[in-house]
């Protein structure tokens, strides 16, 4: 039987034909008949040739091939978008085909077969949804996307230093790459001062990943249909542009404007400075005050007016006022109980969960399409879309913020409509918490650290037609000292009880330098981290370390290497190191302050376990980074709403904070201190 760790091998050097060697030395043996018409007539040679300096030979058995002319209408050599509804077909076939296997060596089979055949972009992603939902292969650790297509995330002047490296340096002599710190603009242009954030490999990484774990077509109605799935989708776009807002603060910018009139012109530009290697072709820039115009793309299937994304709009709207959506027979469901907001959630993101894609259309999906074909709306110049249609770059332009920050006022309009909380659901009666500080490694308390950090990457797995060995880029990013919470809890139960401990981070003050009002303040406020602890009688005192936080993933999984520090086959701790990789990146846990001090505000608020319980058997499952992720193959592990309790609006004569306060809550004055200066990961 195949090993399914062989599967893993499919995702290196994509342009490269299957038959050449991949891994360290390893050949797939591939029957003639599976060989490209390129290749047929010379298969023994070329075969022969590549398999003779083999340390390890795959047999790939003959087998009856499904039809693939629905994936294999999308070109080789074309952009792959998930957002475009022709593509999302074509990938939901593409997967259908390999989740039907009946067993790992079929899986090989067509894969092998399939792979020189179909877009890369879309062989890539079809496998590993695949991979991640299959009974037999979900322990399976899928490579970075960065280092399967490096030309997403690179600028594109460094692609012919690496191939000079690689071609005349030996494997070990290397040097890495460095990739210049802010490539895209310069200071002239204001937006440019978030290029540390918006260009992030690996928060671009982390939304690639999550639209993996969340797909929107499959036949097999699971793989979509995940717990919580719609509200996960407005949780996770929530926060991350509360962290944007905030990074603008940092940098004396304003808070973002949401675009919510599409007829306007769309302010600043973007180039991004980036080709595919696929495609051949650089990805189009967005220039300033550009217009949207009616779609009218052939090539794409898409025919859609500006409006249809007003009709779309407007119903959204409706639905949110009247308290409910219509499915398509008829029928209401509610949108003011605790599932409301992950039904508008399926609505606004559309996939096979929505309930009524007739009458609430494709809304998020179509307004990332539109503003990617703004430079060429009816194909007329023969180009593609700008980076506003990938998932796996899209979070580097600035109208990316100004888009989403409009899918969050509408999130927001449903949640501003329901009940505030009252004292009993946000009180735990007899637990308070009398104090907290964070100490940092360095510094004094009560004060993160944040700086430069410059860390390398392995882009040997996506370097086709380069000699083997490994090639380095090294780039720089954001870093924090680690730190640790101490929290004094006292439980005057009188008996052993169990709380989840919230922390937030939120601004004290605004762009304007004024002390900002609790309705404000409440969508600023940054999940750090989530966590049950057991209260013994008396006084607790919990000690927690900021890299187990329930948000982030490690820079070693974001960035992941899949064969160093690997644990032993079969144990939980593989299964853990397996995981999918979803998470925001640990680097960005914080934001970047400014040196004299970027004033916030900590919030710690301890809740009652019995009410946020959702029991489940987490063994086995990765939910180290459950807040933007979710847990594997599990319920949504807190049974409140995503966010509580800033998740709607304060009660009356909340104005404050401070005046939100409930005896298990307590809140600390804190500062982020930014230093400008470098560090070398593992120096």
């Amino acid at each position: 039987m195949a090993d399914k760790k062989n599967l893993l091998l499919l995702f290196d050097r994509p342009q490269e034909p299957v038959f050449m060697q991949k891994g360290d030395k390893v050949v797939f043996d591939i029957p003639d008949n599976f060989l490209t018409d390129r290749y047929k007539p010379i298969g023994s040679e070329v075969q022969s040739r590549h398999s003779d300096k083999a340390n390890q030979r795959i047999p790939v058995k003959s087998i009856s091939i499904p039809d693939l002319r629905i994936p294999m209408s999308l070109g080789r050599n074309e952009q792959f978008s998930l957002l475009i509804p022709r593509h999302r077909r074509i990938a939901g076939r593409l997967i259908d085909i390999f989740m039907g296997m009946r067993s790992i060596d079929d899986l090989q089979s067509v894969a092998v077969y399939a792979r020189d055949r179909v877009n890369p972009y879309l062989f890539n992603y079809a496998l590993s949804v695949a991979l991640l939902h299959r009974p037999d292969t979900k322990g399976l650790n899928l490579p970075s996307f960065l280092e399967t297509f490096p030309d997403k995330y690179v600028d594109s002047k460094v692609f012919a230093q690496i191939r000079e490296e690689a071609s005349v340096v030996e494997e070990g002599s290397r040097m890495p790459i460095i990739i210049p710190r802010d490539y895209t603009a310069s200071d002239l242009d204001p937006e440019h001062r978030l290029w540390y954030f918006r260009e992030d490999m690996g928060i671009n990484i982390h939304h690639w990943h999550w639209h993996l774990v969340y797909p929107f077509e499959a036949a097999n109605r699971e793989i979509v249909a995940k717990d919580r799935r719609g509200e996960l989708f407005y949780y996770m776009h929530q926060q991350i542009i509360a962290r944007y807002n905030v990074e603008r603060f940092c940098n004396q910018l304003p808070r973002v404007k949401r675009f919510n009139n599409f007829r306007e012109p769309i302010p600043g530009g973007y180039f991004p400075k980036m080709d595919s290697l696929i495609a051949s072709r650089a990805y189009p820039p967005r220039v300033e005050n550009s217009v949207l115009k009616d779609l009218d793309r052939e090539l794409d299937q898409i025919k859609n007016d500006i409006s249809d994304l007003e009709r779309w709009r407007d119903r959204i709207y409706e639905a949110i006022h009247q308290g409910f959506v219509v499915d398509e027979s008829g029928n209401r469901i509610q949108l003011n109980d605790a599932k409301g907001i992950d039904t508008l959630g399926n609505v606004v993101e559309s996939s096979i969960l929505s309930p009524n894609r007739q009458l609430y259309g494709d809304f998020h999906n179509m307004g990332h399409v539109f503003i990617s074909f703004v430079h060429d709306p009816d194909h007329r110049h023969l180009e593609s879309f700008a980076i506003m249609g990938d998932t796996a770059i899209n979070m580097r332009e600035p109208v990316f913020y100004l888009w989403h920050a409009y899918i969050d006022d509408i999130f927001q309009e449903h949640k501003e409509s329901l009940t505030p909380y009252t004292l009993p659901e946000l009180n735990y009666r007899g637990v308070t918490v009398s104090g907290v500080t964070v100490n940092s490694e360095s510094g004094p308390a009560d004060t993160f650290q944040t700086f430069w950090q410059q860390s390398d990457v392995n882009l040997s797995r996506g370097m086709d037609f380069v000699p083997r060995g490994n090639v380095f880029a090294r780039f720089t990013h954001l870093q924090h000292s680690p730190f640790t919470y101490t929290i004094n809890i006292n439980n005057d139960g009188g008996a052993a009880r169990f709380g989840t401990v919230r922390i937030f981070l939120g601004p004290k003050f605004d762009e304007r330098g004024t002390e900002m009002l609790f309705r404000d303040q409440r969508i600023l406020m940054l999940e750090l981290d989530k966590f049950v602890v057991s209260l013994r009688p008396g006084q607790n005192t919990i000690r927690r370390r900021s890299s187990e936080s329930t948000v982030i993933i490690p820079f070693e999984r974001t960035f992941r290497n899949l064969d160093e520090n690997r644990p032993a086959a079969g144990t939980p701790e593989e299964e853990q190191f397996n995981f999918c990789g979803c998470g925001w990146p640990e680097h960005m846990l914080l934001p970047r302050g400014v040196p004299e001090g970027f004033r916030c505000q900590l919030f710690v608020m301890v809740s009652n376990y019995d009410d946020d319980r959702v029991d489940q058997d987490l063994v086995g499952t990765c939910n180290d980074a459950a807040a933007y992720c979710g847990v594997r193959d599990r319920l949504y592990p807190d049974r409140r709403p995503m966010g509580y309790p800033f998740d709607r609006l304060p009660r009356q004569g909340s104005d404050r904070l401070a005046n939100f306060l409930t005896p298990n809550m307590f809140v600390k004055d804190v500062s982020i201190v930014y230093t400008d200066r470098t560090t070398v990961r593992g120096q």
